[in-house]
């Protein structure tokens, strides 16, 4: 029986998330998080903070991002 809680929706998540949370709440891998924390937030990056040598992100941040991704999709010229 698999006991690793799953992050699907976001009640389930923590007020201040890893890159395994947001990896698994946006389908995609914990590598691709690293390299979205990586690139500046004026070029589609993750905001984040440094806890020693982990990277965190505020649940309210991940929001913010996501509300800003949908966005730049919506005012990208079509095709």
């Amino acid at each position: 029986m698999n006991k690793t809680k799953q992050y699907t929706i976001w009640e389930s998540l923590p007020d201040t998330l890893t890159a395994t949370h947001i990896g698994q709440f946006l389908g995609i891998s914990r590598k691709t998080v690293y390299e979205l924390f990586k690139l500046k937030i004026e070029h589609g990056g993750i905001p984040n903070f440094e806890i020693g040598t982990s990277k965190r992100v505020e649940k309210a941040d991940l929001k913010m991002w996501v509300a800003n991704q949908k966005l730049k999709k919506d005012a990208a010229p079509a095709g």
